[in-house]
């Protein structure tokens, strides 16, 4: 029996002719011998990449020139006020959090901006920071009792510009008791109308928050405004709901207000991760491509957040992803206005 031959080592930092500390792979099978010097090689060759270049860093560079071109955006806002109904069937697609946002976005560039609060979920006037508890006149006492509307509207503490109706508990019960009222599906309308007749101050913009149904609250507001915005969710479901929605619009436009029309749609809550998302916005483009904004809105952890501190993502974190996205969608709303009025002039 021979005798077992002691284990094959290799002496990494001996002594050689090219100095102290030069690796020594003459003890490996060739294969492995070419292999590690590459190696080594590689081991003193400059990095592929470096951190300048990385996607966070890039996504950085991006925020901070969309921030800059934002601080340079200014307006001259006069003419005729408009009123936007803020709606879509399906639930959770960003109604709520698009109305506010977009609203103080508007205000923050210098626009005074009144937010309906038809919701009887109250969830804008929380955005807003407007109190809505059960004793404090609202949107049911105008619809309802025939409150004038200006004895309801606050001003939210976020900004002068920005004006609120605000919604409390009782408005979910003005479904069944609006049925038995005169010119029903009017009532919000004629509120308005008179409102904006009255003020001293004109308004730029009036933006009514719809709850998630058709009833007579989303009847009415559909009544008062001539421009619809849909925020519209990047997932399958929400382009079922946009053909439900579009269905219910032909119907208003017939019936009770002509002058409808669908001005603007907004993509949220985008995930250019996934290729749904992309899919889903590329199918809404090749349907809509002169309502559909450019501007999409990213899931955001501040917008999120923010209504739980009583704000907007415009007020809880101007410089985050989201607000920027939301202000960029107010800029892109106001410029297509304009452009809009300037083919009609020429």
């Amino acid at each position: 029996v021979s005798k077992p031959q002691p284990a094959r080592t290799t002496d990494v930092s001996r002594e050689t002719d090219e100095g102290v500390g030069s690796l020594d792979y003459s003890g490996m099978v060739p294969e492995r011998q070419e292999f590690m010097v590459a190696e080594s090689e590689n081991l003193t060759a400059p990095a592929p990449f470096s951190i300048d270049d990385s996607p966070i860093a890039r996504e950085l560079a991006d925020l901070t020139s969309r921030r800059k071109a934002l601080e340079a955006v200014s307006f001259e806002f006069s003419g005729k006020t408009r009123v936007l109904t803020i709606s879509n069937q399906k639930g959770g697609v960003g109604k709520t959090t698009t109305t506010v946002n977009m609203a103080s976005a508007l205000a923050s560039l210098g626009a005074r901006v009144l937010v309906i609060d038809l919701d009887p979920q109250g969830n804008a006037s929380t955005a807003l920071g407007v109190p809505h508890t059960a004793e404090i006149p609202s949107v049911y006492d105008v619809l309802i009792d025939e409150f004038p509307l200006a004895d309801i509207v606050q001003t939210s503490p976020e900004s002068p510009n920005l004006l609120c109706a605000p919604s409390t508990i009782h408005l979910a019960g003005a479904e069944i008791e609006l049925v038995s009222q005169v010119a029903r599906e009017h009532r919000l309308r004629t509120a308005l109308d008179d409102y904006l007749a009255a003020s001293t101050e004109r308004l730029d913009f009036v933006f009514i928050d719809c709850p998630p149904s058709l009833g007579l609250l989303t009847i009415n507001a559909f009544t008062a405004a001539e421009e619809l915005m849909i925020p519209i969710q990047c997932e399958y479901y929400a382009l079922e709901g946009l053909s439900q929605l579009l269905g219910s619009i032909r119907m208003i436009q017939k019936h009770l207000n002509p002058a409808l029309h669908l001005s603007t749609i907004l993509l949220t809550m985008y995930d250019g991760r996934t290729r749904l998302a992309q899919q889903v916005a590329e199918e809404v483009r090749s349907h809509f491509p002169n309502e559909v904004l450019h501007t999409v809105i990213p899931r955001s952890v501040r917008v999120s957040e923010a209504p739980s501190f009583g704000q907007t993502v415009i007020a809880y974190d101007p410089q985050s992803v989201g607000a920027v996205s939301y202000r960029e969608a107010a800029v892109e709303l106001v410029r297509r206005q304009e452009s809009a009025m300037k083919e009609e002039a020429h």
